[in-house]
């Protein structure tokens, strides 16, 4: 993910399976590269640690909401999340 500002408004490109897409983050200032967000319709509206984002991503690829989202770009998160989500994360 990159920030930079844009007309006056932080903004990030981000990437959730291979698909990347620019997502305003005034609603998160303190937010840093690498970090992982909810986004709704555009912005960024929640920060989440990476335990957390590993195991709604598995949760989401169990109840096959990232095929429905991605399409074929959901096949690689659902392995990382599948796979993160059986071990648990570690630092």
């Amino acid at each position: 993910m990159g920030i930079e500002e844009r007309h006056g408004a932080r903004m990030a490109e981000v990437d959730f399976g291979g698909v990347r897409k620019d997502v305003c983050l005034q609603y998160l200032p303190e937010v840093m590269v690498g970090e992982y967000v909810i986004v709704h319709v555009g912005f960024a509206i929640q920060r989440l640690d990476e335990r957390s984002a590993v195991e709604s991503l598995a949760t989401f690829a169990r109840m096959g909401l990232l095929t429905e989202e991605l399409g074929d770009g959901a096949a690689g998160v659902s392995a990382t999340a599948r796979g993160a989500g059986e071990e648990g994360v570690t630092r």
